[in-house]
């Protein structure tokens, strides 16, 4: 039996006719499908309180409860899984990282993250018992883009400094239902997790609640949606997501935040996000770098979709 954390979940209207297995898959953050339906068949979800089939079709108004297992503290296993380093020395790496990997391993993801990868390609990385060896930021499990990554302690040391002074740049493109009235804009408004929901965040006034700054910029607009260029201030979870949603301004496949399930996906199977740039003082010598990355193929397809749409 798993010493558990309990999820409870509402189902949403829009999630109506939605299977049981697809929607805690979808709404528990770096969750598959397979260790969704895993902890269904193991009586570790209910529905209203009762057990229930992974193929139950939802109807909305129900309320799901989710048992899940903590991350187990075994050893980490290197995996020879290709990776796009952008760059790399012997204090750092960045990595572009694809759209469906997990950073480091969670419930359901005991392998196959980008951490299982870097110990393969990086056997000196020092890891100190922790399952997140190296990481000083992280991507959601579907947005791409650039990250970078620690090979010792010193440079974690530095790098998570810069995170807490916020002098790390952190570029990102997104495509967001609607159109801003300015072409410039931050939006300054805190974030806490949901009081019931405990995967999603909110934007909330709570003692809780943490300070969290977004600054958009127009780039570009197609049609009933718009091209972002969004720069983080601070690093809160799922940061930009939240608050675009609360802007009235969900972005594209967004499967969280958007409620876009039967709304036009353009190709799409994750959210419109892609972290395009990333600069910091290099750990070693003080000196600014960056690095850019250009949009991956899902995302470049949609988009020419959209300006053709326009």
């Amino acid at each position: 039996m798993y010493q558990t954390d309990t999820i409870e979940l509402y189902v949403t209207s829009d999630a109506a006719g939605e299977r049981l297995d697809r929607f805690v898959a979808r709404t528990v953050a770096d969750l598959s499908r397979s260790f969704a339906q895993q902890l269904i068949g193991e009586g570790h979800v209910t529905v209203n309180g009762r057990l229930a089939r992974a193929s139950l079709n939802l109807r909305g108004g129900e309320r799901v409860q989710v048992q899940l297992p903590p991350p187990q503290p075994t050893q980490l296993i290197p995996e020879a899984i290709p990776l796009h380093v952008v760059h790399e020395d012997s204090d750092i790496v960045v990595v572009d990282k694809p759209a469906g990997m997990v950073v480091h391993p969670a419930p359901g993801h005991s392998g196959g993250t980008l951490v299982n990868a870097l110990l393969a390609r990086y056997p000196d990385m020092q890891t100190g018992g922790s399952l997140r060896p190296g990481i000083v930021h992280r991507l959601d499990q579907g947005t791409s883009g650039l990250l970078v990554v620690a090979r010792h302690d010193l440079a974690l040391q530095a790098l998570t400094e810069q995170q807490r002074a916020r002098t790390m740049l952190k570029l990102y493109l997104a495509v967001v239902e609607g159109h801003f009235r300015e072409p410039l804009g931050v939006i300054d408004a805190p974030i806490a997790r949901h009081a019931t929901d405990r995967v999603r965040m909110v934007v909330s006034h709570s003692p809780k609640a943490r300070p969290a700054r977004t600054h958009y910029r127009v780039l570009e607009e197609l049609g009933a949606y718009s091209l972002l260029e969004l720069r983080l201030e601070t690093g809160r979870t799922h940061q930009i997501r939240v608050h675009m949603l609360h802007r009235n301004r969900p972005i594209l496949g967004d499967p969280m935040y958007g409620g876009q399930r039967q709304r036009p996906s353009f190709g799409l199977t994750r959210q419109f996000l892609h972290a395009q740039r990333l600069g910091f003082y290099h750990p070693r010598d003080a000196v600014w770098r960056e690095f850019s990355t250009p949009l991956p193929a899902d995302l470049h397809h949609a988009l020419e979709r959209l300006r053709g749409k326009r």
